[in-house]
């Protein structure tokens, strides 16, 4: 059975919870079992918010992501709360608009993308999540543009309808990122 557990992290305000959203929408949509669960502090915006999403072949004893092996750090709080609890031989990936330091672990896969610097760069301010959430997808071999279509269809609000293209360019570029 192959069950992977992610882990989002950051502020408030930056999307951590439709990342979630997304990707548990793409696990149901692939007939995986699921679960997504939010939590965030009771500021709206700048407040701390995580989302943990386990994905699975089988059912899912419990929502709760420990130890996840694959962690979003969106700032630097994150990374120091959650870089330790990363199982060996996972991945980071790290906002390096936001985050200054390196991964100080050597038993795992670390990637630094400039999301939210890349979004302003390029008019889509409110979408660094979108961003690295496309550099994970290609890197662990989820980026699939039609599922990511069918994806965004199902979990952005109709009076959002005109986003699903800004949504997937800025998936495409995280993907096309290359590291310096």
């Amino acid at each position: 059975m192959s069950t992977t557990e992610y882990l989002f992290s950051g502020f408030g305000g930056q999307g951590i919870l439709f990342t979630g959203k997304f990707l548990a929408y793409k696990g149901l949509m692939e007939d995986q079992q699921v679960s997504w669960l939010p939590s965030y502090g009771p500021e709206m915006r700048g407040g701390t918010a995580s989302c943990g999403v386990i994905l699975s072949d089988g059912a899912v004893g419990s929502p709760i992501v420990s130890h996840p092996d694959v962690l979003v750090a969106m700032n630097l709080p994150s990374l120091d709360r959650y870089e330790s609890e990363v199982k060996a031989g996972g991945y980071i990936f790290a906002d390096s608009s936001l985050i200054e330091r390196k991964v100080q672990r050597d038993d795992v896969k670390a990637f630094y993308i400039p999301a939210t610097r890349l979004a302003g760069e390029n008019g889509i301010p409110t979408l660094a999540n979108m961003i690295i959430l496309g550099k994970l997808l290609q890197v662990t071999g989820q980026f699939e543009e039609e599922s990511l279509r069918r994806t965004l269809s199902k979990v952005i609000s109709a009076k959002r309808a005109d986003m699903l293209e800004t949504n997937l360019n800025a998936m495409k570029l995280g993907a096309e990122y290359k590291e310096d």
